[in-house]
């Protein structure tokens, strides 16, 4: 038995086991046949050969829907000899297809027709689960806004005590985040070539003159639902790829963000964690329930975004018509994306067991009533020619001050009598602003783009 070198295909290879259809070698070689045979039947139209009898068109068909793991071995064996994979799939279709005319195969086109839009399929199956994943995520968060919109909740900003907000308000923001990637990510689409070894139809043009090639080609490439990108070198720019990287790259920032907010709230004690059965925190201290599904995520988000980044920026950059360079890069992309997949399943997993510690976020609260000094020193200004900002700074700044000692410094201004009283009544758990509204309209937007 051989053991895997990535924990991708390691320990983590039962949980990916979806994403083996898209990345795999298994699955660019089942692509590059889809193409092949797609591309094969399209050339009807073109009169280019004979016409294909009812049993050869079943065959291709039939190769089409049931491509598997004996075929993917023969291709493989093939390759063996040849020492090139697009070359080896052309032999194996020829032989396994028994066409009177197989010169069909791969007529016209460079090995980049054949795995431009092979890899892209690859990818265009694993955009299915990415969308998936992704709103999985966002319902998950969705569920968190709703149930903690109301729910007061400490807020710092440098670290330090700041105007206090709500639970669901502060996931609220990571969800409006994620809506709007989300959104792109759903309409995004890819792009293809399919015009031979410089990107000028020569090759076709030569023996069929007649025929519309860049008219062929975009019907074809169309017909994958991909966008025809008729100016290219010897390969696609990739330009889609790397827009489809960045688009995740940056869906990946947010989901990392919102791991490390909600760890440093697990260690604040804002925010628990759920018990699980036997399971263990440590190997020696018992008490210990550690984020551990946002740690993770973590880390496999940012190996991921390395990843991205230069995947995103190699793979639109070639030598000229083209170099080879780029081949092994690509091969990498479902390392990077399976790093992200398997971050987001560790976020999904974390958000399910948090709830909000609300009698101490509540205490907490109320232990500092020096947050209070914001909405005092601004209704202030309404009402004072003094500056009052400076006054609260005096009282309030690096000081631990009690509720006692603001109001006795409220009952010594001297202002309207109802004014002290609108101050009075201020509580730090009850400063909360819109935070509530502010759910409310992220969760709407969250209901709109789940009917859209």
């Amino acid at each position: 038995m051989r053991h895997a070198i990535s924990p991708l295909d390691g320990r983590y290879g039962q949980r990916l086991d979806p994403l083996a259809d898209c990345f795999s070698e298994f699955g660019l070689m089942k692509s590059r046949c889809e193409v092949e045979l797609r591309f094969a039947l399209a050339l009807e139209k073109t009169g280019a050969f004979p016409t294909l009898t009812t049993e050869e068109t079943s065959r291709i068909n039939e190769l089409l829907n049931s491509f598997g793991e004996a075929d993917y071995q023969r291709i493989k064996a093939i390759e063996k000899e040849t020492n090139h994979d697009v070359k080896a799939v052309e032999f194996f279709l020829r032989e396994e297809l028994k066409l009177a005319n197989p010169n069909r195969i791969h007529f016209g086109l460079t090995s980049e027709d054949a795995n431009n839009l092979a890899f892209t399929l690859s990818f265009k199956r694993y955009h299915k689960l990415q969308v998936a994943l992704w709103q999985e995520v966002l319902l998950k968060l969705e569920e968190r806004v709703r149930e903690w919109k109301e729910i007061p909740f400490p807020a710092r900003t440098h670290g330090q005590h700041a105007s206090p907000t709500t639970a669901g308000k502060e996931m609220a923001v990571f969800l409006h985040r994620g809506l709007g990637f989300f959104k792109q990510l759903k309409e995004f689409r890819f792009q293809g070539k399919l015009n031979g070894a410089t990107g000028n139809f020569s090759a076709m043009k030569s023996a069929l003159p007649t025929v519309d090639w860049m008219a062929f080609m975009e019907e074809f490439v169309s017909s994958m639902d991909l966008r025809p990108n008729f100016v290219t070198t010897q390969i696609d720019d990739h330009d889609t790829w790397a827009s489809w990287f960045n688009l995740t790259r940056s869906f990946n920032n947010v989901v990392m963000d919102l791991d490390q907010d909600l760890w440093l709230y697990i260690s604040y004690g804002y925010i628990r964690e759920k018990t699980v059965g036997n399971e263990v925190g440590s190997s020696t201290m018992p008490h210990k329930v550690n984020p551990i599904n946002f740690e993770n995520s973590e880390g496999n988000l940012q190996l991921s975004n390395a990843l991205l980044v230069e995947l995103s920026n190699k793979l639109t950059r070639s030598r000229m018509q083209r170099d080879l360079s780029d081949s092994t890069v690509t091969r990498n992309v479902g390392v990077a994306l399976g790093h992200a997949h398997l971050a987001l399943t560790e976020t999904l997993k974390g958000l399910k067991k948090v709830q909000v510690n609300d009698d101490f976020c509540l205490q907490e609260l109320k232990e500092h009533p020096q947050l209070l000094a914001e909405p005092i020193q601004t209704i202030l200004r309404l009402h004072t020619t003094v500056d009052p900002y400076t006054l609260l700074k005096a009282l309030t700044r690096g000081k631990a001050v009690t509720l006692d000692e603001l109001h006795d410094f409220i009952r010594r201004l001297d202002i309207p009598e109802e004014v002290k009283s609108q101050l009075l009544a201020l509580r730090v758990e009850s400063y909360l602003g819109d935070a509530t509204r502010i759910c409310d309209r992220v969760l709407k937007e969250a209901k709109e783009e789940w009917m859209s």
